[in-house]
């Protein structure tokens, strides 16, 4: 095959040899199929985990038993193994699966979506999905929360609240306060108000941050009145990784006051105890105040679709970002507002209202709290305290000594800091051997157990639990730890 081309200085065309093409087509890698990927065993899919993903965590999952299990479906309030055990569960991907695992209004929104071959990446259109997706969101949202910008995680949406934040507070006033035992993300940005050395590791974060403690409003007020610097504070409204920790109602309220008098503006983290999980829409509800900016996510996305929000105050969004020559500072990025991710995270919210999910998150984890308090009234040596608020709630157990008989407790006692979350460890682990029963753990505080069901658990789901919990505790520590140390033999 031969090409003209023009030379330079001459009206005659020479002749010029295109290159050879490549004889030979690219050879296929040795890839796995979807139907290969369903059907490896345990031992195949330890081994890639091993390879390719995450060999530290396999020591964990090893430790806890979780290593054991393939899980083969979902559907409900369970996970069902390649045996064929339905699984209760009560650990909700920290609070993602509002809905269950797989609920059929979801699915269904979700087929029509993928048979009627709809537009899903929109970046050079105006998308109906995103644009409807941020007015549900703004009329659940309390106050002058109107303004959306839609992400792909609750990193990301906490990341664009405290940039917006931060810009509308100004370049004289760059500081973050942020809470000790928090947790905002492992994105670099908030990273900063990460509250963990162990996510923070050496990566060198932004210094424009202040700690204070949680829930200490004299502290708050003390940095608000003494370094004028500051512009921004930024709190989970309920502290998941902390141990599922609360604040007084008093405590928000003043919050809210000082900001207003300080002009300092309020970011509260709603990634987790969000979209209904604490019995209201947003956990702040409870107290009767608005932040100035929210951040919401798991849940949002219905259990099927990774979807994270930033809601503002118009007026702090418009100073942020509100002309034409600031508009596209933060704007959606390439897998903000994606089409089948906005209508599974409109039908969810719609399904959240229509099926009074809300409500049962308040009356069916009130009962809940209820059940619990009575284990601990009844193994007061063990459990410590039970707290939260709707399907938010922590169960924290006693240092491994004080839980022991008396005459061991004075030699064992010395150890209780390295052994912290050996029993939360070793308690969940047998709840799912032996009881068919998932809870997850907190990242602070190890001695938590932390539950967060599906917002569709309803009260035999919770005797199923508390059952199993309460038969578990009788057996007593001694007993427990042996068959705990006896299912690690032959791993």
């Amino acid at each position: 095959m031969t090409v003209m081309a023009k030379p330079e200085h001459t009206g005659a065309r020479t002749l010029v040899d295109a290159p050879t093409l490549s004889p030979t087509a690219i050879a296929k890698p040795d890839l796995i199929s979807v139907e290969q990927a369903k059907a490896m065993d345990v031992a195949r899919i330890t081994d890639l985990f091993k390879a390719h993903l995450n060999p530290g965590q396999l020591h964990f999952m090893k430790l806890l038993g979780f290593h054991k299990v393939k899980i083969e479906r979902a559907e409900g309030m369970f996970y069902i193994d390649q045996n064929g055990r339905k699984i209760l569960d009560f650990f909700g991907g920290f609070g993602s699966l509002a809905f269950g695992h797989n609920h059929p209004r979801i699915l269904e929104a979700r087929r029509k979506f993928q048979e009627e071959k709809r537009q899903e990446i929109a970046i050079a259109f105006m998308s109906q999905y995103a644009a409807a997706l941020a007015h549900n969101i703004a009329k659940c949202s309390p106050g002058e929360l109107d303004m959306v910008f839609l992400g792909s995680s609750g990193s990301e949406a906490m990341e664009a609240a405290v940039k917006l934040a931060e810009r509308a507070a100004g370049p004289k006033r760059p500081k973050v306060v942020y809470a000790e035992n928090s947790f905002h993300g492992k994105t670099k940005g908030v990273l900063a108000i990460t509250d963990g050395q162990l996510y923070r590791a050496e990566f060198k974060v932004a210094d424009n941050v202040v700690r204070v403690p949680f829930a200490d409003i004299d502290a708050v007020e003390r940095l608000f009145r003494n370094d004028p610097e500051i512009g921004v504070i930024v709190l989970e409204t309920i502290q998941g990784g902390g141990g599922i920790i609360q604040a007084p109602a008093e405590y928000w309220q003043k919050l809210r006051a000082l900001c207003d008098r300080h002009g300092v503006l309020w970011v509260a983290d709603e990634v987790q105890c969000g979209y209904g999980r604490s019995g209201r829409f947003y956990a702040f509800e409870h107290y009767g105040v608005v932040p100035d900016v929210t951040a919401l996510a798991k849940s949002l996305g219905a259990g099927k679709a990774a979807v994270g929000a930033m809601i503002a105050k118009r007026n702090v969004y418009m100073k942020a970002y509100g002309t034409p020559k600031t508009a596209m500072i933060h704007a959606m990025a390439t897998f903000g507002g994606m089409g089948e991710a906005c209508v599974t995270a409109i039908e969810g919210i719609n399904v959240l209202y229509d099926d009074g999910l809300i409500d049962n998150a308040a009356s069916t984890g009130e009962y809940l709290l209820q059940r619990l308090r009575a284990i601990k009234e009844k193994y007061p040596k063990i459990i410590k305290d039970v707290r939260g608020k709707g399907f938010m709630i922590g169960l924290e157990f006693h240092d491994f000594s004080q839980t022991l008989p008396m005459v061991m407790r004075p030699v064992v006692s010395i150890l209780d800091d390295k052994l912290k979350g050996s029993l939360s460890g070793f308690v969940g682990s047998l709840l799912l051997r032996d009881y068919d029963v998932l809870v997850a753990f907190t990242e602070y505080n190890r001695n938590v157990i932390r539950l967060e069901p599906p917002l569709i658990c309803q009260p035999e789901h919770v005797d199923r639990f508390v059952d199993a919990f309460d038969s578990l505790l009788s057996r007593g520590i001694v007993a427990i730890v042996k068959d705990f140390v006896k299912s690690q033999v032959g791993k």
